[in-house]
């Protein structure tokens, strides 16, 4: 019997993990801690339940997530991130398994473990098996554009979309500031030496992401690459070369899975992720990293 407690289980976060543990449950043994409404602000109340159980899960603001984590002083307690707060700090570890035998094997172990973003997640996946591969070098600026569906950006976003008071066709580049709260983390699970250029674009669609990145190389020595390195995933998939020449972001695919394609020709190339921004970008990798904790998934 797993006891699982959500601190910040109303946020879209909270409820799509809700969601998925409800899913699980299923065919795994959990054991709710809830809160009621009157006390989910309740510093005590938060407290007593988050010690009482086997795994945490955080979706909460940065800032929140910090004060959440000072609350919980038993060591045997498995605190699952999905904020921003704790990804490049060496403390925690980083969730994601499929990156290699080492970082699955640390998840194992771990009980403090930092849920990747969904940009991110499309962006390491893509360049990590390359750099190690010495197809990208560390020293290289990459350029990574990336589409992402409203439903990332929280409530309010959802609410603005679903009332059609924005355009229905409205689309948006932002953080054009070059900051994205998801750069630290690209560039330290990389490796690279350089923060990549990044450019998200919010689509009016509700989910669903397409992360991608020109290249110079060959195409097929690409995906010959990428396949070796997660041909024996479950998740992370490398589809077939030049069978399409074009990708859809609202296609169906499993919640969980990300999905990698390779264009081009010459010595050009695309590199692109597909996966959905609210399962394997968010609460989807939050239940697979406590599945890898508690023996209940190897890969």
């Amino acid at each position: 019997m797993i006891k699982v407690y959500i601190d910040g289980q109303a946020g879209t976060t909270g409820l799509a993990l809700e969601a998925r543990l409800l899913e699980l449950a299923k065919t795994t043994a959990i054991q709710w801690l809830t809160i009621s409404d009157a006390l989910r602000k309740d510093v005590t109340a938060r407290k007593k339940l988050m010690n009482q159980a086997d795994v945490v899960f955080l979706c909460l603001p940065d800032e929140a997530a910090k004060e959440a984590v000072a609350l919980i002083d038993n060591p045997e307690v498995v605190i699952i991130d999905a904020s921003t707060a704790h990804r490049t700090n060496a403390a925690w570890v980083y969730g994601f398994p499929e990156l290699s035998a080492d970082q699955h094997a640390k998840l194992t172990v771990a009980n403090k473990i930092a849920v990747p973003g969904c940009h991110a997640t499309g962006f390491i996946a893509l360049v990590y098996p390359l750099i190690q591969k010495g197809l990208i070098q560390k020293s290289d600026m990459l350029y990574c554009h990336s589409l992402t569906g409203y439903s990332g950006g929280g409530k309010q976003m959802i609410a603005d979309y679903e009332a059609d008071q924005r355009h229905p066709s409205a689309a948006w580049m932002y953080a054009l500031d070059l900051k994205h709260k998801h750069l630290p983390e690209m560039k330290q699970m990389t490796g690279l030496e350089t923060t990549p250029l990044f450019v998200p674009v919010v689509v009016p669609v509700n989910k669903g992401m397409i992360v991608s990145l020109p290249l110079k190389g060959r195409p097929h020595q690409l995906h010959a690459e990428l396949t070796a390195y997660y041909a024996h995933s479950s998740t992370v998939k490398v589809m077939d070369l030049g069978v399409q020449t074009s990708l859809h972001i609202e296609n169906e695919l499993a919640p969980d899975a990300l999905e990698i394609y390779v264009f081009g020709q010459g010595e050009q190339a695309v590199i692109a992720a597909r996966l959905d921004n609210l399962g394997k970008g968010s609460s989807g990798a939050a239940v697979q990293c406590m599945k890898v904790r508690f023996g209940l998934w190897n890969g």
